[in-house]
């Protein structure tokens, strides 16, 4: 368990509380049951008050922990029958985006979602979950093929954001990230996204203009990374602190501002503590908001879909 910055005076307490039950094991004489077990009581305490009332930037270094689960977990874990789709048909596959065809509760669906890795090999192989260009033509073409067959699409989003390198700028990335959202708001099917870690920048909405939008509680969903924000605004990336405030990118922010529709719990601790768990509320979020959209017709969800998206613009006006 790798336990972030604010969390070490935990990490101290449950430590002490493994050396005494590693002495009781070397040692069957050793009664120490009580010390270990008053010791979880005040770690458990210490994690109710740590994460009762997260700030912005506690909930990014949350929404960023390396052993929450990924899309790669999401779709072993509530997908069946899931066959991976490769490639662009233009220039490459891209290893950050995963999709393709599979089952959801025995409905056929499509599925789409930004890898990060889980070691060092495969997030390098993953681009840590920033796609270039053919990522996004990869979307559009599975967002196609759901369309022609009347297949809902399910997003899961978990990105710093698009990748900025030369060559990815060269092959079109802003015009692959603009198709991608475009495709999004053409498509005739139940389209359902969500964040189950970092939302970031066009990267993110490329595939989260759907028709329903879920973040997890501690997730987080934004215009640029708050590093990228501070960097522009004051010429110091350290004041990450003070852009992730100005940034409202926090679930709950953004469900008050109606850019989302509904946030999943995260056990106590956040998802990294219970991935299980994690997994299953997603899953039933997903189930409950596809029953909402599957009796639509195919007009009706493009028409709310696009009403939704222009209705933010319009009450951001309005403020």
């Amino acid at each position: 368990m790798q336990y972030l910055e604010f969390e070490k005076p935990l990490a101290e307490i449950e430590g002490k509380a493994e050396e005494l039950r590693a002495m009781a094991r070397a040692n069957s004489e050793a009664d120490v049951s009580k010390e270990a077990d008053a010791l979880d009581r005040k770690a458990e305490a210490l994690l109710k008050d740590l994460y009762k009332d997260l700030s912005a930037w506690r909930k990014c270094q949350v929404a960023r922990h390396p052993d929450r689960p990924h899309c790669k977990d999401y779709i072993d874990t509530l997908f069946t029958e899931y066959t991976p789709l490769a490639g662009d048909r233009n220039f490459a596959d891209d290893h950050a985006v995963m999709g393709g065809l599979a089952r959801f509760n025995d409905q056929p669906v499509v599925v789409i979602g930004q890898e990060k890795g889980h070691d060092t090999k495969s997030r390098i192989e993953r681009n840590f979950g920033m796609a270039r260009p053919e990522g996004y033509r990869k979307a559009v073409r599975l967002m196609e093929m759901a369309d022609r067959f009347g297949l809902p699409v399910i997003t899961l989003v978990d990105t710093p954001g698009a990748y900025p390198g030369k060559g990815a700028e060269e092959r079109g990335q802003s015009e692959a990230i603009a198709r991608s959202t475009e495709k999004c708001l053409q498509i005739g099917v139940p389209l359902i996204s969500v964040i189950i870690g970092e939302g970031g920048s066009g990267g993110a909405v490329a595939f989260a203009t759907a028709n329903k939008v879920a973040m997890l509680e501690h997730s987080v969903y934004s215009v640029i990374t708050p590093e990228g924000c501070a960097s522009i605004l004051w010429k110091d990336a350290d004041r990450a602190r003070d852009a992730a405030e100005a940034l409202r990118l926090t679930a709950q922010d953004l469900l008050k501002l109606g850019v989302v529709d509904k946030i999943i719990r995260e056990p106590l601790g956040g998802a990294q503590r219970d991935r299980e768990s994690t997994i299953a509320a997603v899953g039933d979020a997903i189930t409950a908001m596809l029953k909402d959209l599957n009796e639509k017709s195919p007009d009706a969800l493009v028409k709310a879909r696009r009403e939704k998206f222009l209705g933010m613009g319009a009450r951001g006006l309005a403020a």
